[in-house]
């Protein structure tokens, strides 16, 4: 069974970095939509050109070629043995969308990453960025620490300051938490404790994954 993964939650929850990790554990691609679309404007595909029209008239990219850029993604060898999405979707229209593109696949195990909301806007408050190549921190990296990418010097981010944070999770909470709702009641949906150190949050995902996967297989065979 293939171990296709979708995982949710807030900004701050440290999702990135887990799904950097499982993902490498178990050889399977993280398909971040940032890195996929520009990959896309870069190669000069057809749905790329759209999506570099749309975002040089300063608009943002809309749920229709997202969806195709992510369905030719997802269609790519590297990812028939399963995958990541960080990153999408990030509404319910685009989950829907999901759906279809899923069909006839293995089902789509979905992780929602919780932390408590004081525990995020510290988590924010104290990111760091590398000065070099502009990768952020993973949670809980100090300031002056090695660039885990490209051995930079990692910064304290100047951009995420307290009213910024707390405007970021007013979003998260409006336009896509109701993906928890949407995903809450299929069997192959966990919740982990993100505010757990990160060794302990990877050993409680991966036995929520493994656990969702029997669920999902399952199900198919039944």
């Amino acid at each position: 069974m293939a171990l296709n993964l979708l995982m949710l939650g807030p900004p701050g929850a440290g999702k990135g970095t887990q799904a950097e990790r499982f993902a490498k554990a178990k050889g399977i691609p993280k398909i971040s939509t940032g890195d996929i679309l520009r990959e896309a404007v870069a190669n000069k595909t057809e749905i790329g050109l759209r999506a570099k029209a749309i975002m040089d008239r300063g608009e943002l990219v809309n749920d229709e070629v997202m969806i195709g850029i992510v369905q030719e993604r997802l269609g790519r060898p590297d990812a028939a043995g399963g995958f990541i999405l960080d990153g999408f979707p990030r509404t319910v229209a685009q989950a829907a969308a999901l759906d279809g593109i899923m069909t006839g696949h293995d089902p789509l195990i979905v992780i929602d990453i919780v932390v408590p909301e004081d525990e995020l806007v510290r988590r924010l408050g104290t990111r760091t960025i590398c000065r070099l190549c502009g990768e952020t921190g993973p949670v809980g990296c100090e300031v002056g620490g090695a660039c885990a990418k490209c051995g930079g010097r990692l910064v304290q981010r100047t951009d995420d300051n307290k009213a910024v944070v707390l405007e970021r999770l007013k979003v998260y909470h409006r336009q896509t938490e109701p993906l928890v709702e949407f995903y809450r009641i299929r069997p192959t949906f966990r919740s982990v404790d993100g505010a757990q150190p990160p060794d302990r949050v990877a050993a409680d995902l991966a036995a929520a994954i493994a656990a969702a996967a029997a669920t999902g297989a399952a199900g198919v065979q039944g």
